[in-house]
């Protein structure tokens, strides 16, 4: 499941240099989360590094984008992949 964040956001900008994916970006009025980037910090943390420092808590699981832990290892190390290659 990717995250996303919530109208509730008040662009307190800590959650953006926390994504070790570069998942979150700032979007027109709030942060936004990249689903196709987002992998709730499964290879890098135990825990979502953005929901730890958020302030107002306005970072839930995205509805509509339900993965498994497993299906998130597979995205993350679909972009370490992607990463390497870049370098």
């Amino acid at each position: 499941m990717a995250l996303m964040i919530t109208d509730e956001c008040i662009n307190c900008d800590v959650c953006e240099p926390e994504c070790p994916n570069e998942a979150i970006s700032q979007g027109s009025e709030i942060y936004e989360i990249d689903p196709n980037k987002c992998t709730e910090c499964v290879g890098h943390y135990d825990t979502p590094q953005c929901r730890e420092v958020c302030p107002v808590d306005c970072i839930p699981v995205n509805p509509q984008r339900q993965e498994s832990r497993e299906q998130l290892q597979g995205k993350y190390e679909q972009l370490m992949t992607k990463k390497r290659a870049a370098s």
